[in-house]
């Protein structure tokens, strides 16, 4: 069966000064559909560089990235891209904002109105669909942004540690409201983070990194089932696989963290 995303020995060289810097090494990995992949690695390891590659923003030095079989040359509406930075555009409301891609799919205003509500309303803002962006905090500027992917119905979701910039707490409720929404309306994800503990939380797997050069270092399975709650985090499963991706993580033979 042909997977969803498939890495195919991909590379990426720089120019660095005019010298090349070899940031990924034939890097493979085949993503199945609706799956939920987190990648983790040390700095300088390639992770953007993998998510940039599969959203078409990059092209690979060599080797190819394919989605149910074709190759991508490029962005494409199967995809949608979620960055660190919320990306919304300030002088649109949030509920004009979650339309914004909607103007491309030829849906009548009352279509468009529709769909971006059903989605402002799975994050958790109903009550702010008239707001500016400048009156929201940061964890519902991103719910925003969420909201604004989910809307085009993309089949990918590219998320490059989106939950990087916000608290501790508004972290975790987002983590837990993420799958929510995953488990709704199914996607294949490939999210990246810093964060061991979210890392494992979300995923089926979790992709560790090496860096320099970028390569695939270990695929952890997480086998600990959905829905997962408070009691999943405090559980001696999850704790042992946590210890297993951190120590896969931090404890890589010459790495420089």
């Amino acid at each position: 069966m042909t997977p969803k995303i498939r890495f195919d020995r991909v590379e990426k060289v720089y120019d660095v000064g005019g010298k090349p810097f070899q940031a990924l090494q034939s890097f493979s990995l085949d993503v199945e559909d609706n799956e939920f992949l987190t990648l983790v690695g040390p700095s300088g390891c390639g992770k953007s560089t993998v998510l940039n590659i599969a959203a078409g923003l990059l092209e690979p030095s060599g080797g190819a990235v394919t989605i149910d079989g074709q190759r991508v040359t490029g962005p494409g509406p199967v995809r949608g891209v979620i960055f660190q930075q919320y990306a919304l555009f300030p002088w649109l409301t949030v509920r004009q904002n979650v339309e914004f891609g909607l103007r491309l799919k030829r849906l009548s205003r009352r279509e468009q109105r529709d769909v971006a509500m059903h989605y402002i309303d799975m994050v958790g803002l109903s009550a702010f669909a008239d707001a500016l962006p400048k009156t929201l905090s940061g964890g519902m500027k991103q719910r925003c942004a969420i909201a604004r992917a989910y809307a085009v119905d993309p089949k990918i979701l590219l998320m490059d540690e989106p939950f990087g910039a916000l608290d501790a707490l508004t972290r975790v409720n987002l983590q837990s409201q993420l799958l929510e929404m995953w488990a709704k309306e199914k996607r294949t994800v490939i999210f990246i983070t810093h964060d061991v503990d979210e890392a494992v939380f979300l995923a089926n797997r979790v992709i560790v990194m090496a860096a320099r050069p970028g390569r695939l270092h270990r695929v952890i399975p997480v086998d600990l089932g959905y829905p997962r709650t408070d009691d999943t985090r405090l559980s001696p499963e999850f704790t042992a696989i946590r210890n297993e991706v951190w120590t896969s993580v931090y404890h890589q033979p010459s790495s420089n963290l």
